[in-house]
């Protein structure tokens, strides 16, 4: 679920806002910039964190699956597929129950990710080959 952020722009510059976001949740903050446009980070899902990701600087794409067994996911779930961007702070939702694969399409750009977990809280990281599922594209 994308969660909307705005933006207002006057004299003074610019404001960039999500008052529909509450963070309440979130005990941990981190960056990812991956290598270059062309690399995929994933997949990495996690059956009991969420996840709340928000591109600060230039733009994203965001796969997720919904995993039906941790131990062997299906070859051929659904693809989710998001977008985000830094002209506004949208914030995409990610449940529990979810891997997700990301990519950058700008060099440096720069995706914030929240988490509800502190690290090493709990174990709940899954990996599984960016090639393990078919329908990525």
């Amino acid at each position: 679920m994308i969660i909307k952020g705005k933006s207002f722009a006057d004299d003074r510059g610019s404001l960039f806002f999500n008052n529909d976001f509450n963070a309440s949740q979130i005990k941990r903050i981190y960056y990812i910039e991956n290598r270059d446009t062309q690399f995929i980070r994933g997949w990495t899902g996690h059956k009991i964190e969420q996840r709340w990701f928000s591109a600060v600087q230039g733009s994203f794409t965001i796969n997720l699956i919904k995993i039906d067994h941790w131990e062997k996911p299906s070859e051929n779930l659904p693809v989710l597929k998001f977008e985000l961007n830094s002209e506004n702070l949208d914030i995409l939702h990610v449940p529990p129950g979810y891997a997700s694969a990301i990519q950058s399409h700008h060099e440096n750009s720069r995706l914030l990710v929240m988490a509800d977990y502190a690290l090493g809280e709990i174990t709940d990281d899954y990996r599984f080959p960016i090639n393990h599922f078919e329908n990525l594209k």
